[in-house]
């Protein structure tokens, strides 16, 4: 029988990346009362390590046969989504133009960076539940769900909000900041992985 430390999923790889998910979905359950800057700067550092330590998960293969338990509802997905909507504002709309659904259309597709987190969050949020069971099979394929999830699905999502939120936080508009108190807060939260 394999030795527990020698599992994939208590490499240095798995560990980072289910660190940085944790600290993704603590951002995003935490961001109201944000500024725009705020949130948009922080989450510009947030989403290309995430998108790096996502891409450098080992490859796994399937040892469970439960289903992976899902544990954001329907509910916890709209209220956080809204929450992210009410922080970007007038920001959250952009025009797509890297989806399946273009072969169909003449012109780019409105999108929301709202939904682009929530759908990141959603997927991670499900997999640090998981991954905290202590099961070593549910650990290992919430680790390969979230993985796999990333490459078809989320990743791309990750990229298309990233690029929308970079030219909003370049673009020369003044960015009003309306919860100073709350980077105090996210500073003091011990995570490091990307300070300046």
């Amino acid at each position: 029988m394999e030795r527990v430390e020698q599992h994939p999923i208590y490499s240095n790889k798995v560990i980072e990346f289910v660190t940085v998910a944790a600290e993704y979905c603590s951002f995003m359950e935490k961001c109201e009362g944000a500024g725009v800057k705020t949130f948009i700067d922080k989450m510009t550092k947030l989403l290309p390590l995430l998108y790096l330590k996502t891409s450098l998960l080992p490859d796994l293969e399937e040892e469970s046969m439960e289903e992976m338990r899902q544990f954001v509802t329907e509910e916890e997905y709209e209220y956080t989504q809204e929450q992210v909507r009410n922080v970007i504002g007038q920001y959250d709309e952009y025009l797509e133009v890297f989806t399946p659904d273009m072969q169909y259309s003449d012109s780019p597709i409105l999108a929301h960076i709202s939904e682009d987190l929530t759908d990141i969050y959603q997927d991670l949020k499900d997999m640090v539940a998981n991954f905290q069971s202590a099961n070593q099979s549910i650990m290992n394929d919430s680790i390969l769900n979230c993985k796999q999830n990333f490459e078809s699905f989320w990743g791309q999502k990750a990229l298309n909000a990233l690029r929308a939120m970079h030219n909003v936080l370049y673009s020369g508009a003044d960015l009003e900041e309306d919860g100073s108190e709350y980077g105090t807060d996210l500073a003091s939260d011990g995570f490091d992985g990307f300070e300046e």
